[in-house]
């Protein structure tokens, strides 16, 4: 039982885990990316407002 649901999952699931794991490395670099523009263009004013922003809270 146990094989051929390895058979038959195995595949997609290592299709799966390969896309999520290309992906992730995809947006870490976006990440890096969009920080450092940030850091290069927020003008002065813009930090100060940004910093002034109330911390988000988590919703359950």
């Amino acid at each position: 039982m146990w094989l051929s649901a390895l058979g038959d999952y195995g595949f997609p699931a290592a299709v799966t885990f390969y896309l999520l794991y290309r992906m992730e490395r995809k947006l870490d670099q976006i990440n890096r990316s969009v920080l450092l523009l940030y850091q290069k263009q927020t003008p002065p004013a813009m930090e100060r407002a940004l910093t002034a922003l109330p911390p988000r809270t988590k919703k359950h």
